[in-house]
């Protein structure tokens, strides 16, 4: 591929809707997978597409010697569900650029990282062809379904991978287009469904109110049980294993270019619920969580209809931080539900999937820090090439959201990962009207460009 123009390629790769949960989306998903793939082929990767019962994976390979310095990528091809489509300004995937801006679904998480990966690749490789790096690039195809087939995976790649010295991966974020950060924590997730059940069919509330427990009132008293006044999780052992936060971290935090005005601005809400004596900003960091996703039942209609549903519902996800064990929460909550459900109606608990949270203390920032010579120099290529492009250097935070692959990356084949944030809040990820900025795109591509070169002068130099 002798010229990569970075903007038409992505517009291309955006044009593949390649929703993964929706199986009209089927060749979306195709498409996006055999372009992405031709891409790496282009740049002199092997391409195995790996089969799964849904999406397969591409593992990508560049293998240039053994003994070299060898690191993994990580990303995913597929995207969000486009809905509402009437909130989008321009079709999700037909492309516009607009006030510095690239528009469609998937266009910051996770396709234009993905081509910011690839077109950094290109710049090197075209520069030094034998460039001493092994790389092994995987994207998925069913990470925004919660990367089901993965397990399987690390079962027949675990051991290739465990060769690997360490990866990058970006699909986490940044407060601002010239504040890059480097993510530390990952929270980990617990699912649960609750399913309150009483009589076996909806009934008349008037021949029947003040005989029959009302299962949505159940639901309202189980649901109300799992917080107290101060908002924290009313579960016992729920904040088992939790540690304490290391003083580098609040002092990375109070760099953080955004006050709480602006926070609460930006999110649009009257006032902040913050419990333990956290602020804001440390709790969606540094604190696990119960959060209700989704609750229902009954009439939902115009109008009226006066009944006693015979069911409601409510969905539930706990974002759990190092060192709590997934399972363990996911016992214990299971098991104050059962216990809170009222007489007069059964629960029911679907149990979803759990997965760790991934945390990584960076060298130098404590004594704690653990960290191989490789990946010590890894993380100083990267903070030096951001600190270069971007003209500021990078915050070290823990971030809220969940990646579970990146845990089994680490527990399966033992690799440590460098996250660095690509996306901003303005970018509204899974929301309409996704966008990703171009000048970060250019400055980025720059960023791991450098990082590409250091390392593959690694061998030389240690």
């Amino acid at each position: 591929m002798e010229n990569f123009d970075a903007l038409e390629i992505l517009k291309s790769y955006l044009r593949y809707p390649s929703v993964s949960t929706d199986k009209d989306f089927h060749e979306g998903m195709k498409g996006a997978r055999d372009f992405v793939s031709e891409l790496l082929k282009n740049i002199g990767f092997s391409v195995e597409l790996v089969d799964t019962e849904c999406h397969p994976i591409i593992f990508a390979e560049r293998f240039v010697g053994e003994g070299l310095p060898h690191i993994v990528l990580y990303g995913h091809y597929d995207v969000q569900p486009a809905d509402p489509l009437n909130l989008w300004e321009s079709s999700p995937f037909q492309p516009e650029i607009r006030n510095g801006r690239i528009y469609g679904r998937g266009s910051a998480d996770n396709k234009g990282p993905t081509i910011v990966h690839i077109g950094a690749l290109h710049k090197v490789l075209s520069e030094q062809p034998d460039l001493a790096l092994n790389i092994t690039y995987v994207i998925e195809g069913e990470e925004e379904m919660g990367s089901p087939s993965m397990p399987k995976f690390f079962d027949r790649y675990a051991e290739r991978l465990s060769k690997a010295d360490m990866m990058f991966v970006s699909d986490t974020g940044s407060p601002t287009t010239d504040q890059i950060v480097i993510t530390t924590a990952l929270r980990g997730l617990v699912e649960l469904e609750i399913k309150v059940k009483g009589p076996k069919s909806d009934l008349h509330s008037g021949i029947y109110g003040g005989a029959v427990y009302n299962p949505l009132h159940a639901l309202s008293e189980i649901i109300a049980s799992l917080h107290n006044k101060d908002g924290s999780v009313n579960i016992p052992g729920f904040y088992e294993g939790v540690s304490q936060i290391e003083q580098w971290e609040r002092d990375e935090l109070k760099r953080y270019p955004m006050n709480l005005s602006e926070y609460k601005s930006m999110l649009g809400v009257p006032g902040f619920y913050s419990p333990r004596g956290f602020t804001p900003l440390e709790a969606v960091r540094f604190e696990p969580t119960l959060e209700i996703n989704g609750m229902g039942g009954g009439y939902q209609g115009e109008g009226t209809k006066t009944i006693i549903p015979s069911e409601a519902f409510a969905k539930i996800t706990c974002r759990l931080v190092a060192n709590q064990e997934g399972d363990y929460v996911q016992n214990q909550v299971v098991k104050a539900i059962e216990d809170r459900c009222p007489d007069g109606v059964e629960v029911e608990v679907r149990r979803g999937c759990f997965a760790n949270a991934y945390s990584i203390i960076p060298p130098n920032k404590s004594e704690s820090a653990q960290c191989s010579d490789f990946l010590i120099d890894a993380f100083s290529f990267t903070d030096s090439s951001i600190s270069k492009e971007f003209k500021k250097s990078p915050l070290y935070l823990r971030e809220g959201g969940s990646i579970p692959v990146i845990a089994d990356f680490k527990n399966r084949a033992g690799l440590d990962a460098i996250m660095v944030g690509l996306f901003t809040p303005e970018d509204n990820l899974h929301a309409p009207n996704e966008s990703f900025d171009i000048g970060l795109m250019q400055k980025a591509t720059e960023t791991f460009a450098n990082i590409f070169r250091s390392l593959g002068k690694r061998k030389q130099n240690a």
